[in-house]
């Protein structure tokens, strides 16, 4: 079960889950703090304007969430997320898999109506975002 933390103002009514986290991505994001020796720290998931359809996924280790963020907590590992992000992020999955062709972090988004074939870039119905070229 994934638990759904807040930071910052408590008067607000609760948000929805801004994402949830695999069993597999709560142990590589625990495994990689603990290479990085940050046992109170966080993978940051965000969503940035770019890539091929308009924005693209972002994720990076955090010393801890900062003021407004949303924390999602899973097995023991934390995910933080900024709260213009959670909005594009809502509903959405962090995985992790490992196969023979390519491993990483993945994000399965319900909210992106087009995205392309580098997996990393997406555009919501609401477009917005700039597209920029493959790489």
């Amino acid at each position: 079960m994934t638990n759904l933390v807040m930071l910052g103002d408590m008067t607000q009514p609760p948000r929805p889950a801004a994402l949830t986290v695999t069993d597999a991505a709560a142990e590589r994001t625990k495994l990689l703090l603990a290479q990085k020796n940050m046992p109170n720290g966080a993978l940051r998931v965000f969503v940035v304007g770019g890539g091929c359809s308009g924005y693209q996924y972002g994720m990076a280790l955090a010393e801890g969430p900062d003021e407004g963020d949303v924390v999602i907590e899973h097995n023991g590992a934390r995910v933080v997320v900024d709260e213009d992000s959670a909005e594009m992020l809502s509903g959405s999955e962090v995985d992790y898999t490992e196969d023979i062709m390519k491993s990483g972090f993945t994000v399965f988004n319900p909210n992106a109506v087009k995205s392309c074939a580098c997996g990393s870039s997406f555009q919501t119905a609401g477009g917005g975002g700039v597209p920029r070229a493959c790489h």
